[in-house]
């Protein structure tokens, strides 16, 4: 009579499989857990504490399936339906990036330009999953959100991450080309933009190049194409003292900040992510 595998075990072969899908060690092993919680149901407290419990009834046939799609580089994320952003879930899609720690230091930067007793309007462009707009909504109740993308179906799910989170009331959706057709001035405008070069397409993860939509990762043959636009067009839409924060790809600083000296801009400040890759900058219209 043959053995049932324990969790344990369990968990090792999926996470055998996953390496041998050309996923690192260290990846693979956190990919087979979430996926394991997924299935479960279950925090990562519970499954410590029943790792060593054989798998019950129906678990692998839930859970082989998974293992079978992230082994083609599927995303985790695409796979469990969500991703967490600044501790709150998001649900994401083939048509929408998947949220990255990165973009959490816009949600920082304008957190600290908006203080919490400000009743300010914010515009996101471009906003995908919404996990920008949606979490500038969530931490200042006071304001009102402005969230534009060019994709219908990513707006569909953004849409459902606001209603998700409570704060459908006070974010306006509409499809647009990056800032067109908005009339109002905002006090804060931020983005994500796409920024891969278009060359870079081969060397992109297959997680990234085979599931995340390509609008919304590339931004033309130096991937400056939409930054450049954004900032010759955003002028009209500031209010005097408003603030433009903007996330940029590895290498680009000194092209932002050239396109930025060009078109009128101050660089207030560029931050840089936990690698040490300056990846995010404030920018304010120059005064007179």
């Amino acid at each position: 009579m043959a053995s049932v595998m324990t969790l344990y075990e369990r968990l090792a072969t999926a996470r055998k499989q996953l390496e041998a899908a050309g996923i690192a060690a260290a990846a693979a092993a956190l990919d087979a857990e979430v996926l394991a919680r997924h299935v479960l149901g279950w925090d990562r407290a519970q499954l410590l504490s029943h790792n060593r419990d054989a798998a019950p009834d129906g678990f692998d046939e839930r859970f082989q399936p998974l293992v079978d799609r992230r082994s083609r580089r599927e995303p985790v994320a695409m796979i469990t339906g969500t991703r967490e952003f600044w501790g709150r879930d998001f649900t994401v899609t083939p048509d929408t990036l998947v949220p990255r720690p990165d973009t959490e230091l816009i949600v920082e930067e304008a957190l600290r330009f908006l203080p919490d007793r400000d009743r300010a309007v914010v515009i996101d462009i471009g906003t995908g999953s919404g996990c920008l707009a949606v979490t500038l909504a969530a931490e200042r109740p006071q304001a009102v959100v402005i969230a534009t993308d060019i994709s219908r179906e990513a707006l569909l799910v953004a849409r459902g991450n606001a209603r998700r989170h409570q704060v459908d009331d006070r974010i306006h959706f509409l499809q647009a080309d990056l800032a067109s057709g908005l009339q109002m001035q905002a006090d804060l405008i931020v983005s994500n933009p796409p920024y891969v070069p278009n060359r870079d397409v081969c060397t992109l993860p297959l997680d990234v190049s085979r599931y995340e939509p390509a609008t919304a990762l590339f931004g033309g043959p130096d991937g400056l194409s939409v930054i450049e636009r954004l900032l010759a067009t955003l002028t009209p839409l500031l209010a005097p003292h408003a603030a433009f924060i903007v996330e940029f790809g590895y290498g680009q600083e000194d092209h932002v900040r050239a396109a930025a000296e060009r078109e009128g801009w101050q660089v207030v400040r560029v931050r840089r992510d936990l690698q040490g890759i300056a990846r995010t900058a404030v920018l304010e219209r120059k005064r007179e």
